[in-house]
């Protein structure tokens, strides 16, 4: 398997939290051997106490092999090929080179036979590819014609996924569904007591225009009927763009308070949320968007776009999925929620706890995941 960043590693998001749960839940049935970065997202020194460049086996039985970014080779990759001698690759991601690119150009001269999967997670949506567009979009151009994907099986984790990998490649493009599996334990309940007419929202994502920090900033230009705190957590991906988002937060109004948090690690938020009224995530698309499932788990309804999988949630008393086209929605939504009274919030906080056990339950979430490596 071949991901850039993995435990114990936090600050790549919940993509990260997500393959770790995979490996968790089918441990017993697969070895997984697991080639990675030797640093966290975004940071040049390699985390403490690790071996690099020697497989390491780890807490839940998977082997690691930590590599320095400028160890990484051609010559190095078919040497640990050889050693391992796989059944079937995972790739996870699109435009890294070394940690996608390359292995795929290293299979195409080989004579593996076995299954290639690669997980786009979500790089593949219209939203994603606008982010430097051109370049994105040249380099999938490329990639179909020289055939780079010819012998992989694509994992989507959303029916919008698998759209839009079809869209990328063609509708004749081999697309396994697998939505991400949670953590092994569901948590319970976590009752919170909130004050009428206040709220305490968090954002758990990195601050970048994806993540569309800045839209969700300027919702809350305009909450007048409420005491709104909001902590955001996650890195700063675009220090340009947070320069966009310092104007709006410094020029919001005395009743709304937003602090940057930093990072959280990704054992931690669960607690985490634990202390919040609702997460707020105003995204501009999310092929599984496993941070609003978390909010779920913790019992905490979540105020998000339309554009990821986490639908009519108002209609189950689970939060707001809405409309980037009409930012009022967002902020009448964070209006509404703040005015809500400890019983009117307690139904919305049992009602999210039991979205999360309704999808957790679902006897064909694990089959799902098993079935792509099969």
């Amino acid at each position: 398997m071949f991901i850039d960043w993995y435990l114990p590693g936090y600050k790549a998001g919940g993509g990260q939290r997500a393959f770790a749960n995979l490996v968790s839940h089918l441990r017993d049935e697969y070895e997984f051997y697991i080639l990675t970065r030797d640093s966290d997202f975004k940071e040049r020194e390699p985390y403490e106490g690790i071996q690099r460049n020697e497989w390491t086996e780890l807490n839940l039985g998977e082997f690691v092999y930590y590599i320095p970014e400028e160890e990484v080779s051609f010559n190095r990759y078919r040497e640990l090929f050889k050693e391992v001698n796989p059944d079937c690759i995972y790739i996870n991601g699109i435009y890294s080179y070394k940690f996608s690119i390359l292995p795929l150009l290293l299979l195409r001269n080989t004579a593996f036979n076995g299954k290639i999967i690669l997980g786009t997670y979500g790089m593949l949506a219209p939203t994603a590819i606008r982010i430097k567009g051109w370049k994105k979009r040249l380099f999938l151009y490329i990639a179909h014609i020289v055939g780079l994907y010819k012998k992989v099986v694509f994992h989507a984790t959303s029916d919008q996924e698998e759209m839009d990998i079809k869209n990328a490649f063609g509708e004749k493009t081999k697309v396994m569904l697998a939505p991400h599996l949670p953590v092994k334990d569901f948590p319970n309940l976590m009752e919170k007591i909130k004050k009428e007419g206040e709220l305490k929202m968090i954002s758990l994502a990195r601050i970048s225009p994806e993540k569309n920090t800045l839209f969700a900033l300027e919702c809350l230009k305009e909450v007048k009927m409420a005491k709104v705190v909001l902590d955001l957590y996650g890195p700063l991906y675009d220090l340009e763009y947070w320069e966009k988002c310092l104007e709006v937060l410094n020029s919001l109004p005395y009743n709304v308070v937003v602090t940057h948090k930093g990072i959280v690690e990704g054992n931690r938020v669960l607690d985490l949320l634990a202390n919040y009224d609702c997460l707020y995530m105003p995204t501009r698309g999310e092929n599984f968007g496993y941070s609003i499932l978390e909010s779920f788990m913790a019992g905490r309804p979540v105020i998000i776009s339309n554009r990821t999988p986490w639908k009519g949630l108002e209609s189950k008393k689970a939060g707001f999925d809405l409309d980037l086209g009409n930012p009022e929605c967002f902020t009448n939504a964070v209006e509404s929620l703040a005015a809500l009274n400890q019983d009117g919030y307690s139904v919305m906080c049992h009602a999210s706890w039991n979205e999360a056990k309704l999808f957790i339950n679902n006897p064909e979430l694990r089959d799902l995941n098993r079935a792509l490596f099969v």
